[in-house]
């Protein structure tokens, strides 16, 4: 029902007035929040992973997660509202929707821009995570730092996977698909070639691979994408966090909403000192090197990462993964030791 409504909002996008979608889908956040639907409760348990570590352990109180999740709902909400009405949108409007920040941004444009922009026509892969609006950063990009190739999700329903790759494809983004045969190869040619940038949504895996590393005082598995074309292509790899913020005076006008993004890019993180190791060795290690910057700006705006599924290792199936190392099941196994230690340590009521 939620795919189809979806649809048919971006169909009509120039028909209804976006006050109006908006207004809907955060009704429609605030209903799931308060029935504290099972995706509202898998985002607070990641939620609690991310606040806890950010306060130095401390335990989180359970009002204040409350109040997070439902910013967080409202954030992911917002997200698909935008992204369905992009169409009915003016390119004015959404570049004054977003900014570009971070210490990484000049490096990446100086890399990455045309010699008729001061850069060096070159090309490099992010590592980004599901924040704020990746639809609008990569309509962004396509002005202020180079074209974008990238990789959606071949989803199980046809009409909406039209629908995606439409509106990404309408913003200047060149779209593969998840499935498509040589796909690692494909992009790694895109990245000989000059000006452009290929952002990766990575802080989950789609398939049964993936790369596990330390984050948020847990365990966590994140794509192999990101490392894996960088060390291949030898390009520097950078990082980018997104968070909303609330716009004033001419900008918010010319925005015609009153919030818009930050696209933060970090880095780069030089690919050299990983070039001398063994491959599976490198990619593991700089996969971590990108998740401990990616972390630090998921804990400076928790409530704009629309992570609603399982993420964190106590939540994870292994075994339905392959590849798991033996250092995440000691780790498990653990945690487990741990929980059932305290479990017992309790003492009971009489």
């Amino acid at each position: 029902m939620f795919d189809q409504l979806l649809a048919f909002v971006a169909k009509h996008a120039r028909a209804i007035p976006e006050r109006v979608v908006r207004g809907l889908f955060l009704a429609a956040a605030d209903a799931a929040w308060a029935t504290h639907a099972g995706s509202v409760r898998q985002l607070e348990r990641n939620l609690v992973h991310v606040t806890s570590w950010a306060n130095d352990g401390a335990p989180v109180d359970r009002r204040e997660l409350r109040r997070l999740s439902r910013r967080g709902m409202r954030s992911y909400f917002t997200y698909f509202s935008e992204a369905m009405t992009v169409g009915g949108r003016t390119e004015r409007q959404l570049r004054a929707r977003i900014r570009g920040a971070g210490d990484g941004l000049d490096s990446l444009v100086e890399l990455t821009g045309t010699p008729a922009q001061g850069g060096r026509d070159g090309s490099a892969p992010i590592a980004m995570g599901h924040q704020g609006n990746w639809d609008y950063a990569g309509f962004w990009a396509k002005f202020d730092v180079a074209p974008v190739v990238t990789v959606a999700e071949k989803l199980a329903d046809p009409d909406l996977l039209k629908t995606f790759v439409g509106i990404r494809e309408s913003l200047g983004m060149r779209i593969l698909l998840t499935g498509t045969p040589k796909l690692t190869s494909r992009l790694e040619a895109v990245l000989r070639g000059p000006h452009v940038i290929v952002p990766l949504l990575a802080d989950r895996d789609l398939g049964r691979n993936g790369e596990f590393v330390r984050a948020f005082g847990s365990v966590i598995r994140v794509a192999r994408g990101p490392a894996t074309l960088a060390i291949d292509a030898g390009k520097p790899l950078y990082v980018v966090n997104m968070h909303r913020e609330r716009l004033s005076g001419k900008r918010r006008r010319e925005a015609g909403t009153p919030y818009g993004y930050v696209c933060e890019v970090s880095g780069p993180i030089d690919v050299a000192p990983y070039l001398g190791m063994p491959r599976e060795e490198a990619i593991a290690a700089l996969t971590q090197a990108w998740v401990d910057i990616w972390a630090a700006g998921i804990a400076a705006h928790p409530e704009d990462w629309h992570m609603l599924q399982p993420f964190f290792l106590p939540d994870l199936d292994l075994d339905r993964l392959r590849n798991v190392p033996d250092w995440v099941t000691a780790t498990l196994r653990a945690d487990r030791a741990g929980d059932a230690a305290r479990t017992h340590a309790c003492p009971r009521k009489s």
